[in-house]
Order: structure tokens, then C-alpha cells, then sequence
């Protein structure tokens, strides 16, 4: 239950209750002794390495908004950042990682690899870019804020950019130590833009020059619902790397022959799911201009029925997308204050309906990974429809830093002054904007 009447509140209480329930999640779900991060609140649940990643970029977020001190903030941080230097290294089974990368999830007490799961390096380039936070954050002169920023910076450059090429100018999705590398690497624009810029600004195992033109040579230019937009279907695509990097007003070769940047393509991709919930194509319950938003998360399970005399098949965990699918009527509903700088009056217009007409969904102001209504009053799901059980970390982690870069830029500015961040963009061909003004260090 919602447990307060949402009506009542300004948009900036609004959003303050939604973003500091969002931030319970990390001081509820985290090892105090190593600084691992839970994937989900479910019981038994590994760390997610990209969770952890999140974690170490919202704690700056909590001591500025005055729900954790300055000094647990710097304990969790710590904890996360010496496990992870002194975690063991290798191609064998009882390792965290391997050159530099890790495991995509970990046992939450030993560190260790489990679920057979891949080496992952999109997943480490969220770790990284947490630590990279937080090294830019706990600028004070005491030792342990010190040793903050001397793990952050030497954790980053032990990372083998080069290696997780391959054979290939991109980079490979992920390896497992009997098979070597995944038969995949990135195809079309997604989450990965963070990767590509920490890779290629490493000081020590830069990715080839030709690496990040090699991805965009595989993007998908596409005009739907009226809309000039890199296509990526599900929202969470065009949320991730936002999170850490500013884009608006700065661009690559392909955004300048667009005339667009990747900030105002993140607002079309946020109006484009609004208007599909319009269109409505498969007529699922709900959809409308306020009750939109598909991405990566949990869904009601893998089953078939029958609704409303239409023959449905139904996911569980999915990356649902719009407009070319797959949907089938699970709404995202942390997709709104995910993308929130983009489309503000949008996405405050859907959080609000949220809370007036689907307040059993939201537990406390945090928001689930997915609720159904196609499903409402049907056995075994209740009133609403099926609504996910337990909560995830990244959703809540991308809920608290893009609501606190709509209202301060925090991470944003933070990020603006890093180093790597700035030398990153360059070597990927981004100019103007912010970029051209020296806000920071310099590349």
C-alpha cells in the first residue's frame, strides 16, 4: 500500500518521498562488512555488481539529502572499494573476477562468482563509474577519504579495456573462463555508452580508436510516431549511462549528422512509449498517455491465457520494449522517475496517476519492477493486476540518481569534473556544449 495520499504533496515532496524510499533500498540490502549490494530483496539473493555500482553513486546522494552521514557513507564505501581490490583475481572457479572485470553476480557474504554467471563487462562499467562517484564526492583530506579516492582510481585503470575486445573492434558482451568470450558482442544503441567511454579514456588499456565507431556503425535510425529517434526499445537503454554523463548539448559524429544529441534523443525515446501506450496496438488494459513505460524487469511469468477471449502469452524477467515488442501489458512503472530530466511534465503527470489509480502497486513510495493490470481479478493476482514481489536494485538505484539530477545535478557535476569522463568523450568524437567550457580538470 502507498501509505500516504500523494494528492496532497508538491511535486518536490512528491519526488522526495519517492526518491528517499527508492535509497532505503541500498541500506537495507547491503553487506556493512564487504559493501556488496543485493540484486533484489528477495530472500537468498546475490550482489549484482551493477547494483553495487548504483549503490556507491546514491550515497552522496543520501548525505546530501540528509538520510545517512557523511561518515556511514564513507564506511560503505570502503568496505565496497577494499573488497574489491583485494578480491581474487583469475581464470579459475573461487575468483570475483578476472584482468580488472567481475563477475555480473556474487555470493552477498564471500564475494564469490555464482550461478556459473558471466564475467561482465557492461555491468563492471557501472561498478566503475559508481567508484569514480565517489571518488569525485569524498574529496576531504582525512586518510579515509583519501584511500576512497586511491582505490577508485586505481580499480579503474587495473581494468583490461583492451583485452575485452577480442578479436573485435566493439566490445564483447561478456566471457566465461571454459568457453573464453560470449558469441555476441553489441549490436544497436543501448546502455552501453558508459562502457565505451571508460574504456576508451583507461590510461593504461585504452580500447582501439575505431571501437565506439565500430558499436555506432550498428545503430538503428528509425521515424516512429513522428519522431526522428535512435531506436532502442526498452527504456532502461535510455536511462543507464544518463545517469553518470550530462549528453545534452554535446555531440558525437553520429548525433551531429543527425543534428540531434543523445539527451534530446532520451526525451523523443520517453514520448515515443507514451504515445505507443496511446496506440495501444495489442489493447492491453490501462495504456493510455499516463500509464506508459516499458523496459528491462520483472514480469508475471512464462504462461498462456485466455483474456477477454484473446489468447495471451505472458514473460517473466524481459527487456519489453516499444514499439516493435516484446509487450505483453507489464508496465514499468520506475521508468517515469528514471526518465524524469528528459520529460518532466510527462513523467510527474504518470507518477501521479500512479499513485491515484494504482496505489496498491506502490509499497511505501518505492516502486515495483512491474505490475500487470492486464491481469486485474484474475486467480492468484490481486485487484490491479500482478505486481512484482520484492524490489530491484537497479530500478531503485536509477530512480534516486536520476530524480536527484532533475533537481540538483548532483552526479552530473560530479562526473562533468572527473578526468577520465571528460578524455572519454573526446576520443569518442563528442564536442560542444559543456565540453567546450572548462568546468572541470580538462581532458
Amino acid at each position: 500500500m502507498l501509505r500516504a495520499e500523494p494528492a496532497a504533496l508538491s511535486d518536490d515532496e512528491l519526488l522526495d518521498r519517492y526518491q528517499c524510499a527508492a535509497f532505503d533500498y541500498f541500506l537495507e540490502n547491503v553487506n556493512p562488512e564487504n559493501g556488496l549490494v543485493a540484486d533484489t530483496s528477495r530472500p537468498n539473493s546475490p550482489a549484482s555488481i551493477a547494483v553495487v555500482g548504483f549503490a556507491l553513486s546514491c550515497y552522496p546522494i543520501g548525505v546530501e539529502r540528509g538520510w545517512m552521514t557523511r561518515e556511514a557513507a564513507v564506511k560503505l564505501t570502503l568496505a565496497a572499494l577494499r573488497f574489491f581490490w583485494a578480491s581474487p583475481q583469475g581464470n579459475g572457479d573461487d575468483v570475483t573476477g578476472h584482468k580488472g572485470f567481475y563477475y555480473h553476480f556474487l555470493d552477498m557474504r564471500t564475494g564469490l562468482r555464482v550461478w556459473r554467471c558471466e564475467l561482465s563487462m557492461v555491468d563492471t562499467a557501472l561498478l566503475i563509474a559508481g567508484m569514480l562517484v565517489a571518488g569525485a564526492y569524498f574529496s576531504g583530506d582525512d586518510d579515509e577519504e583519501a584511500e576512497i579516492r586511491q582505490l577508485a582510481e586505481a580499480l579503474y585503470r587495473r581494468v583490461d579495456w583492451r583485452w575485452a575486445q577480442g578479436s573485435s573492434p566493439t566490445l564483447r558482451q561478456g566471457w566465461k573462463p571454459k568457453s573464453g568470450f560470449l558469441h555476441y558482442g553489441w549490436e544497436g544503441y543501448n546502455e552501453a555508452t558508459i562502457l565505451y567511454v571508460l574504456s576508451m579514456a583507461s590510461p593504461d588499456s585504452p580500447t582501439s580508436d575505431d571501437s565506439y565507431e565500430g558499436w555506432t556503425a550498428t545503430y538503428q535510425w528509425e521515424n516512429i510516431y513522428g519522431y526522428d529517434v535512435l531506436y532502442g526499445g526498452p527504456l532502461f537503454m535510455h536511462q543507464f549511462s544518463h545517469a553518470w554523463i550530462d549528453f545534452a548539448g554535446i555531440r558525437d559524429a553520429f548525433m551531429r549528422e543527425k543534428n540531434s544529441d543523445y539527451f534530446e534523443n532520451s526525451r523523443r525515446a520517453t514520448y515515443l512509449h507514451r504515445d505507443y501506450a496511446r496506440h495501444n496496438p495489442y489493447g492491453y488494459y490501462g495504456y493510455d498517455e499516463n500509464l506508459w513505460g516499458l523496459s528491462a524487469g520483472d514480469g508475471p511469468g512464462g504462461f498462456r491465457t485466455s483474456v477477454e477471449r484473446q489468447r495471451r502469452r505472458f514473460s517473466g524477467y524481459a527487456a519489453r520494449g516499444a514499439p516493435f515488442g516484446p509487450d505483453d501489458g507489464t508496465i514499468a512503472p520506475w521508468s517515469y522517475p528514471a526518465s524524469l530530466p528528459f520529460a518532466p511534465d510527462i513523467c510527474l503527470a504518470a507518477l501521479r496517476h500512479l499513485g491515484d489509480r494504482y496505489p496498491e502497486v506502490i509499497d511505501n513510495f518505492r516502486l515495483p519492477s512491474g505490475f500487470n493490470p492486464t491481469l486485474a481479478n484474475r486467480r492468484k493476482f490481486g485487484r490491479h493486476g500482478w505486481v512484482s514481489e520484492g524490489h530491484y536494485g537497479l530500478d531503485q538505484g536509477i530512480v534516486v540518481m536520476m530524480i536527484e539530477n532533475h533537481r540538483s545535478r548532483l552526479v552530473w557535476e560530479l562526473m562533468r569534473s572527473n578526468q577520465h569522463i571528460r578524455r572519454g568523450l573526446d576520443r569518442a568524437g563528442f564536442t560542444g556544449g559543456w565540453l567546450s567550457r572548462d568546468d572541470g580538470d580538462g581532458a
